[in-house]
């Protein structure tokens, strides 16, 4: 981890970490490390194969074992899990919610964080998740904490499923939101904050072109 640039990008849900993520490693020429991705994808496989949601030593099995890919081209990351590409699979908010329960668990945490770790290789890594900074690469170069109000998040998340065609109450959108957040910074393993020596960005008034360029800016300076 060492001999790598480890850029760290963490923040809640709807920040726009997952795009600004994107951005810098295609600007920067690096890895990308979707970690909320691997939650998904355990909270996907868990659905598929019906494993209760309470079978903690099953859920950490399947986290250890997940036949999982990625992907980074011209339109983002692609993630395969055994071969099928399930990029927008995993993105449906049924599996949201599953994957934000699933991510509480220190069993299914413990057994991603040398999976996560091991995405660090030379020439770089961006990474983005919610403890990227914290627990998981905590000697990372730098360290974002990109943040937006929850009624921001909500809204944007609200546009765009209303521009796939989805009928959403923006109401019930701001609640997930909510209780989201509750659980992820209240957990006991690996709560959502921002390392002591992030840099934090809101940007609930910012536009994605205006963060990218905050970030960069942070990258040229270091």
């Amino acid at each position: 981890m060492t001999e790598a640039l480890i850029i760290t990008i963490d923040g809640p849900s709807g920040s726009g970490k997952g795009t600004i993520s994107q951005r810098v490693a295609q600007k920067l020429g690096l890895q990308l490390l979707d970690s909320g991705a691997l939650y998904r994808l355990v909270a996907l496989c868990s659905i598929r194969q019906a494993v209760d949601p309470d079978d903690v030593v099953k859920l950490a099995e399947l986290a250890r074992t997940l036949p999982v890919s990625f992907k980074l081209g011209s339109e983002g990351v692609a993630a395969f899990l055994n071969g099928e590409d399930v990029s927008q699979a995993i993105r449906l908010e049924e599996v949201g919610l599953v994957a934000s329960k699933v991510a509480a668990l220190p069993e299914v945490r413990a057994a991603l964080l040398e999976r996560q770790r091991d995405f660090a290789a030379p020439p770089g890594l961006v990474a983005d998740g919610r403890d990227m900074g914290t627990v998981v690469f905590p000697n990372a170069t730098i360290k974002i904490f990109l943040t937006a109000s929850a009624e921001e998040r909500a809204n944007r998340r609200f546009n765009q499923l209303k521009a796939r065609g989805e009928s959403v109450s923006l109401a019930r959108l701001l609640e997930d939101i909510q209780e989201r957040d509750s659980r992820d910074m209240n957990r006991q393993v690996s709560p959502l904050k921002p390392a002591e020596d992030a840099v934090i960005i809101d940007s609930s008034q910012m536009g994605i072109d205006d963060v990218q360029d905050a970030i960069l800016a942070i990258v040229d300076n270091r």
